[in-house]
């Protein structure tokens, strides 16, 4: 009886501590910012985007036209269980380039700084939309030749 007790016990503490890792958080990180010692290392006026190139390394994402500005861009997610992953932290690095190629501006932005921007889609109009495989076996049944089949 004693061994079924420890047993029993055993397993119920295991479980516990496996639901408690399981809705425990966990982070995701994406992206590069270069770090301040680097950045502090550009003049504004000065450097231009060969020498950004060589200092901080490539950016993330450019501008989009040829010779747009350059963007580090770093994210933090956090998943926790079943639950969205939510975007806790984001950082934009801008730096921006004048008509010389030379730096214009440095800019930091964060999460704080952001607004939500409504993207719209424009999609022609698709049959298949909502239907599943069933329903477009089904729908076809009337669409088969005999005569094809038994050629």
């Amino acid at each position: 009886m004693i061994g079924i007790t420890k047993r029993l016990s055993g397993a119920l503490a295991a479980m516990s501590l496996l639901a408690m890792t399981a809705c425990s958080a966990t982070y995701k990180n994406h992206g590069y910012i270069p770090p301040e010692e680097d950045l502090q290392q550009l003049v504004v006026g000065v450097d231009t985007r060969a020498s950004v190139d060589d200092v901080v390394g490539p950016p993330t994402m450019g501008g989009v036209l040829e010779g747009g500005d350059y963007y580090y861009v770093r994210s933090r997610i956090r998943e926790y269980g079943m639950f969205r992953p939510e975007v806790v932290e984001r950082q934009v690095l801008a730096i921006s380039f004048n008509e010389t190629d030379t730096i214009a501006n440095i800019e930091r932005f964060g999460l704080e700084d952001g607004q939500v921007v409504p993207l719209s889609r424009r999609v022609t109009d698709n049959s298949v939309v909502n239907n599943n495989f069933i329903r477009q076996m089904i729908s076809n049944i009337g669409n088969i030749d005999p005569g094809q089949i038994f050629n």
